[in-house]
């Protein structure tokens, strides 16, 4: 039976940048849009706040756009801070490489397993699937999931009991399958533990 995992964000990542007014080097998204208007261009920015002095900076969204050009929907998300447009733009890498910024996702997202009972199978099928574009390791996701060191999923990798058709080093931000043989036994207080 196959089951389903999910990586989904647990709120915005940290921009990595460097301010001008402190040379810190981490802002954090508002979740606020400035939108100006001069004549007929559209010049929209994603407003960031350093979290060293709370300084603001602007990521540039839309740059000198006819205003007719800009679709009503995207608009209006502008002119009420959607919080749903800030993560998606922040995940735009067109928008992330126009502003030279990179994107830092420790501690902003969660494994969702749908419970333990993957855990009592000798074999496990899984699916992961990504909610957003954040670069994990799947060796981490596998250990996480399965109750495991990660020693423990490098071993299982090596012996070939652990299998997938996407590359297991490195990092991943896309979905991916993979199966696991001879789920092992955990020491834990003294008891097994699946």
């Amino acid at each position: 039976m196959l089951t389903h995992w999910v990586v989904e964000p647990t709120r915005f990542p940290v921009l990595l940048r460097r301010c001008t007014a402190c040379g810190h080097d981490r802002f954090r998204a508002s979740g606020k849009f400035r939108v100006n208007a001069n004549h007929k261009l559209l010049d929209a920015w994603l407003l960031v706040l350093c979290s060293s002095c709370g300084d603001t900076a602007k990521l540039s969204v839309l740059e000198r756009v006819n205003v007719r050009s800009v679709r009503p929907d995207l608009l209006e998300r502008l002119h009420t801070n959607d919080l749903g447009l800030a993560a998606e733009l922040l995940q735009d890498p067109v928008v992330l490489h126009r502003n030279h910024v990179a994107l830092d996702w420790a501690g902003a997202w969660r494994l969702d397993t749908g419970g333990s009972d993957h855990l009592g199978q000798e074999v496990i099928d899984v699916s992961v699937r990504f909610a957003a574009r954040i670069p994990v390791r799947p060796a981490r996701l596998i250990a996480d999931g399965c109750a495991l060191s990660r020693a423990e999923v490098e071993r299982l990798l090596t012996e070939g009991k652990l299998v997938s058709a996407a590359r297991l080093s490195g990092k991943l931000s896309g979905d991916f399958t993979f199966t696991l043989y001879c789920l092992p036994r955990l020491r834990q207080g003294g008891r097994d533990r699946l």
